[in-house]
């Protein structure tokens, strides 16, 4: 992880939480340590240690995906809020993304204003999606 992007770490972190057990997310995907959907299954469990060790592994392997997406220059705060906004959603709704579109296309103020659409899991709007991405659209114009 590139000490720039540690505020999209931290983003994650608040937001996900850390369980040691697998649970279903809202989303109804099975989930473990700081969000973990990898190889996750019902009655898996892990160490606080491995949480952490995959936490940075993914964020890691997270960041290089959302480098390889953006074509325009970005501070260390979008960076980190891509990152973060990437690890929930996923590499694939970015790269979709009307949020990625109109960045690629250099309008910052208008990226910044699409965080706020993908506040739902399962049809449902849910307030700590809201939440998450009112933080990351405010990390993202952060300078």
């Amino acid at each position: 992880m590139t000490q720039s992007s540690r505020k999209g770490l931290d983003l994650i972190k608040q937001f996900e939480g850390c369980k040691l057990s697998a649970y279903l997310c809202p989303a109804g995907v099975w989930t473990i340590g700081w969000g973990r959907t990898t190889n996750v299954k019902r009655g898996d469990t892990c160490t606080q240690a491995q949480a952490d060790a995959w936490l940075v592994q993914e964020y890691d392997a997270f960041e290089q995906k959302v480098r390889a997406l953006i074509k325009v220059a970005v501070t260390p705060n979008q960076l980190g809020a891509l990152v973060s906004f990437a690890y929930n959603v996923g590499v694939g709704a970015l790269q979709s993304s009307t949020l990625i579109r109109l960045l690629n296309q250099g309008d910052y103020a208008g990226a910044a204003a699409q965080f706020a659409r993908w506040n739902r899991a399962a049809g449902k709007t849910l307030a700590g999606l809201t939440r998450r991405r009112k933080a990351e659209a405010d990390l993202f114009v952060q300078p």
